[in-house]
């Protein structure tokens, strides 16, 4: 009699990024070439990649943004574990997703190395499960912006008001009052004056604010603007 298999088949665990970017009127995210035929034929999909096991998901992130596409700065954070059996066609892959944010100019940075930057309303169909994994990011940006000071780490240290209105604007896709904006934000002591001006606009200079602090912290719920 042949004695059944009591040995356990496990589950390979990778990391997978979703990072975010604002700039030229739209929020971008950072996207990856993907060919691993049969399944995925020269296709778009988020970094990432298999962990180690001697490292965390932290770390993981890490060596797979800076190796993959030379970025080495960025403020991130898990964001949910996908764990469909089918996610990925060729193994059983559990993937740990985080939300990543960097300015624009860091963004900048990051095209020359072999990431592209598209639009999200543009992204189109990606490899495995990184659309609703995107979706997923996109709803805890935009829901974060109401009750933390994240957007800091989509915006350059020094920043004037409308830059930072537009910014919750195109995330959240919705347009607020400038007057009701500044005064709900100034009320919140989460920026600050830094009593200079902008430089070489054509326009009447605005004044530029900086973040306080240097951590991303709960802030008052902001439920109306």
């Amino acid at each position: 009699m042949n004695k059944q298999s009591t040995e356990i088949q496990t589950a390979r665990v990778a990391v997978d990024t979703v990072v975010f970017s604002v700039f030229d009127g739209a929020l971008h995210v950072l996207l990856i070439s993907v060919n691993r035929p049969p399944h995925y034929k020269n296709m778009n999909g988020l970094p990432g990649g298999l962990m180690t096991m001697k490292e965390t998901s932290d770390e993981a992130v890490r060596r797979h943004l800076s190796g993959k596409i030379g970025l080495f700065h960025l403020y991130f954070e898990q964001l949910y574990t996908f764990t469909a059996i089918h996610r990925d066609k060729r193994n059983r892959v559990v993937a740990i997703a985080h939300l990543g944010l960097v300015t624009e100019s860091e963004a900048k940075g990051v095209a020359r190395e072999g990431g592209r930057w598209v639009p999200v309303l543009e992204v189109g169909q990606l490899a495995y499960d990184h659309n609703e994994i995107l979706n997923t990011a996109v709803l805890r940006l935009a829901g974060k912006l109401l009750y933390t000071n994240i957007v800091r780490h989509l915006l350059p240290k020094k920043f004037t008001l409308t830059e930072l209105q537009k910014v919750y604007e195109i995330i959240r896709n919705e347009t607020f009052d400038k007057r009701n904006f500044r005064k709900k934000i100034l009320s919140m002591n989460i920026i600050k004056d830094t009593h200079e001006m902008q430089t070489g606009v054509a326009n009447r200079p605005a004044s530029l604010f900086t973040f306080t602090g240097t951590k991303v912290t709960e802030i008052p719920l902001i439920s109306s603007i």
